[in-house]
């Protein structure tokens, strides 16, 4: 019976790149689920022998290890260069949807605090 590896919802395109290259490069039998049509199922990674489990598990925890090490080092790089992205970045990029949401969390907190206020 096949196992779970690695469910695939949020996962950037990158790393699953670099996880398929190292559980092709291993020779590790694995399979893909699909989100399906409306993307309500749960995308993941599947390991074909259950036998392979603990020593996948173990080569893919030291992956996720060195990916976090990577990618940190990466971001305080770029965070001490300056070129690391900011809300205002963002906000610049998208200001419409900035302010959507805005209104909406401002609408949100007048109609839960509107019945305490009007108590007074």
């Amino acid at each position: 019976m096949a196992k779970q590896l690695l469910k695939l919802r949020n996962v950037p395109e990158d790393e699953l790149a670099e996880i398929y290259e190292l559980l092709e490069s291993h020779d590790i039998d694995f399979y893909e689920t699909s989100a399906g049509n409306w993307g309500i199922s749960m995308p993941a990674l599947w390991l074909v022998n259950d036998a392979d489990y603990p020593e996948v598990r173990a080569m893919l925890d030291d992956y996720s290890l060195q990916r976090y090490q990577r990618v940190r080092k990466e971001y305080e790089y770029l965070k001490q260069s300056g070129k690391a992205r900011t809300f205002m970045d963002i906000a610049k990029e998208n200001p419409f949807k900035i302010a959507l949401y805005l209104i909406i969390v401002i609408v949100l907190v007048y109609f839960s605090v509107a019945p305490f206020l009007s108590m007074l």
